[in-house]
């Protein structure tokens, strides 16, 4: 029930109502002309109504669709040639060992939201993937016999935990959808294992491998979704809308609140 209240609540885009076209002045008495054809299927465009969370929706829109037409002509083609090359098991392994390194920042952010539970679990799946689970590469903490799920956390959910808005809605090239608060989260969990750790995760080869492979993996995971916003009557309002409500769900979770509160897994997110 939950995952189908949350696909509700993240399907449902704006409805935006035309304004009905303005009377005809009645004809002249005498006039026997017949009105035109084209009156009657005359097709009324109207612009793209502003909205608060998104000042810059001209400079997000030019984004978006730059964005979109690398993403037809390169990096959708690219991401199915690496579906059909990789068997699944291999991209699962791949996905989990990167899934598994976030772990330390998870139980971190767990820590600052007073979560001590759910922190010491975070810390046991990291503990079990990275032994039982050869390095990350197999999710052996979430199966029947430790029943520990990952769950994504992250500073930008700290900071919406403790009351700090989104502020401004973005549309960036190599991230996608975010807002202000979002970004400044995304720039402090993408620092935080390469200043704790040091090399090989301080270098950029690492940076531009690892972020490759998850982009694909994300790429993948998000095709069906990125599909049906491309067949609304207005993807960038429909991705933007997806967005803003999914973080609002996890930001609630976090509260005890909405349909995320139960544990249910989030659907997949933009990137």
């Amino acid at each position: 029930m939950a995952s189908a209240a949350l696909a509700a609540l993240l399907l449902a885009g704006p409805q935006v109502s035309l304004p009905p076209p303005p009377a005809d002045p009645a004809p002249p008495a005498a006039s026997t002309a017949k009105p035109a054809a084209t009156d009657e299927s005359a097709i009324v465009v109207t612009a793209r109504p502003e909205v608060p969370q998104d000042p810059a929706q001209a400079i997000n829109l030019k984004s978006y669709e730059v964005v979109s037409a690398v993403d037809d002509a390169v990096i959708g083609p690219v991401a199915k040639g690496y579906e059909k090359g990789l068997p699944s098991p291999v991209r699962s392994g791949l996905r989990n060992f990167l899934r598994n390194l976030t772990e330390p920042v998870n139980f971190v952010n767990y820590m600052l939201q007073l979560k001590p539970g759910k922190a010491v679990e975070t810390a046991g799946r990291f503990a079990i993937n990275s032994t039982l689970g050869v390095g990350g590469l197999g999710d052996v903490a979430k199966t029947k016999t430790f029943k520990l799920p990952y769950r994504e956390n992250g500073f930008a959910n700290t900071l919406g935990y403790y009351g700090i808005g989104p502020g401004p809605y973005m549309f960036l090239p190599l991230i996608g959808p975010t807002t202000l608060r979002d970004l400044v989260g995304w720039g402090l969990d993408k620092s935080f294992l390469p200043g704790l750790a040091g090399a090989p995760f301080s270098k950029p080869a690492y940076a531009l491998g690892s972020g490759t492979i998850k982009s694909l993996n994300d790429r993948v995971d998000f095709d069906a979704k990125l599909k049906e916003f491309r067949a609304s009557d207005d993807p960038y309002v429909a991705e933007r809308e997806y967005y803003l409500a999914l973080r609002r769900a996890q930001i609630e979770a976090l509260h005890g609140r909405g349909v995320l509160a139960d544990g249910a897994e989030a659907p997949p997110k933009p990137h």
